[in-house]
């Protein structure tokens, strides 16, 4: 092949995965239930760069430090060696981009790693099953053990890997607002920020074992696709995730006036009767589950609120795409 491009849809957790087990590679301490967002993509797209003295990884044009990445690449390189490839030490140039602000709190490690890893999957023509692929793409970021699958997805506190619940045309009318804040990298990288909550605050413990009971009560409310129920269970777990965190040495707080601004602009939309329940994970940015019916009214109202800077609109993401170019008739 002359490439590989694999389209993924970036994890958004309705109920959070926020601090790791001390053993294993991003392994969970919470479970997390997610959705993928359709309209936000990652386009990740693999050639062959046999001139080139090693790997290389680049998003949206800009090189990125190679041992970001060299666990997924080595883990399915010795794969390929493995399974007999002469071409497993040819060095690959990997060219990865986002519809949406990269590293802002909009899940893009979960996107990008799990397009890096079916990737790299296809390229060496491994065929590796779902579940292994969730298992290799969580060595590069947690939450990207959820993105490989797709529509929602669980992830058990002390699990390797990921598994798919529903496809995305089970809840069709759903839908995911978006609220950019700020388009800049977060303050606190999420690995980092999960670390000092773990090992500086008092109420990590707390958070984790609540987690737990939260998880069950929102599995409940997913399979009987009663926003009713889930919202609020959205709305419990973000803030108590927050709530460890800022009680960390020193605190890891994201949020901005306009997304305390955007939280309270839900709340009076709900008053009002409008489905909008917002969530926030590592970063500025409020996501907002609504339906099908409310979505235009909650997204002018979000619009008007100060500070937000533009909205991202998504119904729920499907299977990640892969497209093979053979080198003769293109994409």
């Amino acid at each position: 092949m002359a490439a590989v491009t694999v389209q993924t849809s970036p994890s958004l957790a309705l109920i959070k995965y926020w601090g790791k087990e001390t053993q294993g590679i991003n392994i969970p301490a919470t479970g997390s239930l997610a959705v993928g967002l359709h309209d936000l993509r990652t386009k990740t797209t693999v050639t062959a760069d046999p001139s080139a003295e090693c790997d290389s990884v680049s998003i949206g044009g800009t090189e990125q430090p190679l041992h970001h990445f060299s666990t997924v690449i080595d883990t399915l390189r010795e794969r390929a060696h493995a399974s007999g490839r002469t071409d497993a030490d040819t060095p690959l140039a990997v060219e990865s981009g986002n519809s949406f602000p990269t590293a802002a709190g909009i899940a893009s490690s979960s996107s990008g790693f799990a397009a890096l890893t079916i990737a790299l999957d296809a390229w060496w023509a491994l065929n590796l099953p779902a579940a292994e692929l969730s298992r290799i793409a969580r060595t590069g970021s947690g939450s990207a053990a959820r993105s490989v699958f797709g529509g929602f997805t669980r992830f058990q506190a002390g699990s390797e890997s990921a598994e798919a619940l529903y496809s995305a045309e089970w809840w069709p009318e759903l839908r995911i607002l978006v609220a950019i804040t700020d388009t800049g990298p977060k303050t606190v990288g999420s690995r980092d920020g999960m670390e000092r909550t773990r090992s500086s605050s008092p109420y990590y413990d707390a958070w984790v074992a609540d987690a737990r009971v939260l998880i069950g009560k929102a599995e409940r409310a997913l399979a009987d696709r009663s926003v009713e129920r889930l919202g609020p269970l959205m709305r419990e777990s973000y803030l108590r995730m927050v709530g460890s965190s800022i009680a960390a040495s020193p605190p890891v707080l994201y949020w901005l006036p306009a997304s305390v601004a955007v939280i309270r602009a839900c709340d009076e939309l709900r008053g009002e009767g409008l489905v909008a329940w917002e969530t926030m994970d590592a970063g500025p940015q409020v996501k907002i589950l609504s339906t099908a019916r409310d979505v235009e009214a909650v997204r002018e109202r979000i619009a008007s609120v100060a500070g937000v800077k533009t909205i991202l609109v998504s119904g729920v993401g499907g299977s990640p795409v892969v497209t093979r170019d053979n080198g003769d008739s293109g994409l």
